[in-house]
């Protein structure tokens, strides 16, 4: 992970500048990367479901389906096969992020930024127009590579650029655009869905390329951050006119002085992964793992990925689909309420509400599976409506907390000369979480039922 030289707020320092318009143009466009992590996720989920789909590449999933009528409603859909298709891009990111790491190091946070652009374009492309399962998953690890790249580039560009007393808002911005993603994809899988043939699931998967398209020609135009400008050696009064031009003032120096003296600092450790380990970093290096991994545990990527064949499942009934995509709207909604807040409340407060809200309804919800949804038939419309209610509200709590937070945070704890290493193993964490959740969901819920709620639900405790 490249080393995020952008000062800590947290340490008092204040600067000189205001919110430009280069920087908010900038950082929406920076931001934007968020939306192929968002859509994909979104996405899958939907794909998955769809019967032309299962037909084509997991023909025994769907025969287990449509014909075993005593098979439990919590295990219609375990399948390791069908689960390695997901858990194969988490996979894809997490090896692509230190590759990323590299690349956003010696050649700055925009190449980076392009770079995991155009890998998803072309993982888009050749999910879309994918005739087997090699195809398939090749463009899956493609996708991979691209929010493996886009992952790590975007929160430090956005870092970066954003005003100290702005940053939280302005890092915000990239989990705002993963809902906007998730939400674009829940309406084009509720368009889609109803489309006869391959048709459906191709222009579901095809429609990623959207983003990517509009991450490559935005990044284009944007400028490198000054901090990686010092960093590869460039001309200082170059990156010095840079960091006036984005603050809009033209006394930068206190904060351009401790911009060099970081990028000085940073070079100057040789062995930021053997540092972390020392006694005097053990909390910075528990934070960097405990932050990703309960995010994970928190079981969002279960509602995001696995939303539609729970709600098969449980609701049998088509005049349901429609509540596909309400949870991605009062969540997108949510996130921007945060971005708002987020420097007024502060990040313990903000935690704490969003872990209790979440802790809530996840309990409520396996409660209502245990008593309402036995091991065949469905439930009342009455209890359909209420476990969409819940989810709603825990998706709500997420992404007002863990969701942005998990990201911003870990940019903001870590001590400048074992950053690279803590941000590694972050976002490493966070990848290698995601895929395990994702491959073991399935089968958890397939055996633990009702009770995998529970589980989830005192995960971020």
């Amino acid at each position: 992970m490249a080393v995020a030289v952008a000062i800590n707020t947290s340490e008092g320092l204040q600067y000189n500048g205001k919110v430009t318009w280069l920087v908010t143009l900038s950082c929406i466009i920076a931001a934007s990367g968020g939306l192929l992590f968002g859509y994909d996720t979104g996405v899958t989920g939907g794909v998955t479901s769809m019967e032309s789909f299962l037909k084509k590449f997991f023909p025994g999933v769907y025969i287990q389906m449509k014909e075993d009528t005593n098979l439990s409603n919590y295990c219609k859909f375990d399948s390791q096969l069908l689960t390695s298709f997901t858990s194969s891009l988490y996979i894809s990111c997490l090896i692509a992020s230190f590759l990323a790491a590299t690349v956003t190091r010696d050649y700055g946070r925009k190449p980076s930024i392009i770079i995991g652009g155009v890998a998803f374009l072309a993982g888009a492309v050749l999910g879309g127009v994918a005739e087997n399962i090699y195809m398939l998953i090749i463009g899956r690890l493609l996708l991979g590579v691209g929010i493996g790249f886009t992952n790590q580039s975007v929160p430090l560009y956005l870092s970066e650029m954003a005003p100290p007393q702005s940053r939280g808002a302005f890092s915000s911005g990239f989990h705002l655009c993963i809902g906007i993603g998730g939400l674009v994809a829940s309406l084009t899988n509720y368009g889609t869905e109803k489309i006869k043939g391959d048709w459906g699931w191709r222009i579901s998967l095809l429609m990623a390329a959207l983003p990517a398209l509009v991450l490559i020609v935005g990044a284009l135009f944007l400028p490198e951050t000054p901090n990686s400008l010092i960093q590869q050696g460039h001309d200082h009064e170059k990156a010095k006119r840079l960091l006036e031009k984005i603050r809009g003032i033209d006394d930068v120096q206190e904060e351009f002085n401790d911009l060099v003296a970081a990028s000085e600092a940073s070079k100057a450790i040789k062995h930021p992964f053997k540092n972390i380990l020392e006694r005097k970093y053990r909390p910075q290096l528990v934070m960097s793992v405990a932050i990703p991994f309960f995010q994970q545990v928190t079981g969002i990527n279960v509602i995001r990925l696995r939303s539609n064949t729970l709600y098969d499942n449980w609701f049998r009934s088509k005049c349901f689909s429609y509540v596909y995509p309400y949870p991605s709207i009062v969540a997108t909604s949510m996130t921007a309420v945060s971005s708002l807040v987020v420097d007024k409340l502060g990040r313990r407060a903000i935690f704490q509400v969003g872990g209790i809200t979440m802790f809530i309804t996840q309990m409520t919800i396996g409660g209502i599976m245990a008593a309402k949804l036995g091991e065949h038939g469905a439930m009342s419309p009455g209890y359909n409506i209420l476990v969409v209610v819940l989810i709603c509200i825990y998706s709500c709590g997420f992404t007002f907390s863990w969701g942005p937070l998990g990201w911003l945070v870990t940019s903001e704890i870590f001590p400048l000369e074992i950053r690279s290493a803590a941000q590694s193993i972050n976002v490493g964490v966070n990848f290698f979480s995601s895929a395990l959740i994702g491959q073991t969901f399935l089968a958890m819920l397939c055996h633990l039922k009702y009770a995998s709620f529970f589980f989830f639900g005192r995960g971020w405790r």
